[in-house]
């Protein structure tokens, strides 16, 4: 045990994860790399949870947090805060949603706590839906409609929280009928369930689940729920916190592939959009962000410096198109990894969308799921030079491969070499 990790384990909660029998300490990177303090260097594919977006120490970010800093770092939302204005304003029209106001928070977990707190005073209601396998966060409120059941430490809440089916393709009572079977079944669960129920608030859903292990319903089924949900006057919430801003390639947000009936009522956002700054938000029409009669401020939310950083990342990620470098450089990295995955006896499925790509690993022979072998495979993965995540529903099995979105074509091939053998060793 080196001598960080003694004191970490001696200042730590018990319930705080590390990865690896060795945990890693990073003290730098570069691109797509980072170092370690023995000065090995990795291939990054999970970017701090899908939180470096664009690139490991970025220029144009680095310059711009360096500059907000040497004018002022705090002021709070009390005072007009210039950054904080530009960046809602672009995330504003971005977004697709009609007559939208902005609130920065700093995190996903907060970004989803004030999504809920606007959506059950809006709506006088304390009945969330959500759905099975989802994760929104760490918060007491969050926690408490999360359908996973490794991140919820709890059955105490503040929401009464009904799931619904629907956010597990292949696996589940309906993974067995074809996409249109599929969303009719789940449209009458819900139906079903709220004829037994006093109307909820919200749905609430991540388009792509990420800590579910990258699973997606059928494109389309959020937008029948609408039709159902309209007809209840209950409000969408979608989760963007790991599937906005252009990861999946094919949108730039998640609930556009569900969009035939409009935008959401609210959407949250975090992770990448501050390229490792801590930088959270919801976007909501007016009508409901204004929904509050008491006051509100945030003392750290819309800080001038990740706001800068925000406005940098994304002023670069659209510059240089990294949504259609995630769909060109992700539509290559999951066929190279379905290859790899059918010559394997311990991979049920490859999934997932641009630059957000779930590995489901099963006892060979079996449709059982296999966490062990996915904790072989990430530490097999790191001897390799290659870091990356897992996840899962039930069990964690599931390896989670999300690189920042610049990644280039051969270091792809590279990260997709080092993955098969790891299958192999660990298999």
């Amino acid at each position: 045990m080196s001598s960080l990790h003694h004191r970490h384990l001696a200042v730590s909660p018990d319930w705080l994860a590390l990865y690896y029998r060795h945990p890693l300490e990073i003290t730098h990177g570069e691109g797509r790399h980072v170092w370690d303090a023995d000065g090995n260097r990795y291939l990054d594919f999970f970017g701090g949870i899908l939180t470096t977006m664009t690139a490991h120490a970025l220029p144009e970010v680095t310059k711009a947090v360096s500059e907000q800093a040497g004018r002022i770092i705090h002021s709070s939302t009390l005072y007009l805060n210039r950054p904080m204005v530009e960046l809602a304003e672009r995330i504003v029209t971005l977004s697709g949603i009609p007559d939208a106001r902005v609130f920065f928070t700093t995190s996903g977990t907060e970004a989803n706590d004030t999504a809920l707190l606007l959506a059950t005073t809006y709506r006088r209601s304390n009945q969330i839906l959500a759905m099975r396998n989802s994760y929104h966060g760490r918060s007491f409120s969050a926690v408490s409609i999360t359908g996973n059941n490794a991140w919820s430490p709890t059955s105490l809440s503040p929401l009464q929280t009904l799931y619904v089916h629907g956010g597990v393709r292949t696996r589940g009572p309906y993974a067995h009928l074809g996409d249109g079977e599929f969303i009719a079944a789940c449209v009458a669960d819900l139906e079903d369930l709220l004829g037994h129920t006093r109307a909820p608030a919200a749905l609430i859903a991540e388009p792509i689940q990420g800590v579910g292990g990258f699973t997606s319903p059928p494109d389309g089924l959020y937008a029948a729920f609408r039709e159902v949900l309209n007809r209840h006057g209950i409000l969408w919430i979608s989760d963007e916190v790991q599937t906005g801003w252009g990861r999946s390639g094919e949108h730039f947000w998640g609930w556009q592939a569900h969009g035939r009936n409009g935008p959401p009522d609210i959407l949250t956002f975090a992770k990448g959009i501050g390229n490792g700054m801590s930088i959270g938000g919801v976007v909501a029409r007016a009508d409901v962000m204004n929904c509050l009669d008491a006051n509100s401020i945030s003392t750290f939310g819309g800080s001038p410096v990740t706001m800068a950083a925000g406005l940098a990342n994304l002023s670069y990620l659209l510059e240089h198109d990294l949504q259609g470098n995630a769909r060109r450089v992700g539509g290559l990295l999951i066929e190279r990894l379905r290859a790899i995955g059918a010559a394997s006896e311990c991979v049920r499925e490859v999934r997932g969308r641009g630059l957000m790509i779930g590995i489901e690993l099963v006892k060979p022979g079996t449709d059982e799921a296999n966490p062990e072998g996915a904790a072989a495979v990430l530490e097999a993965a790191r001897e390799g030079g290659l870091l990356i995540g897992k996840g899962g529903g039930h069990n964690t099995s599931v390896l989670r491969i999300a690189p920042p979105l610049s990644l280039s074509i051969p270091e792809a091939e590279e990260g997709a070499a080092i993955l098969a053998e790891a299958l192999r060793s660990a298999g």
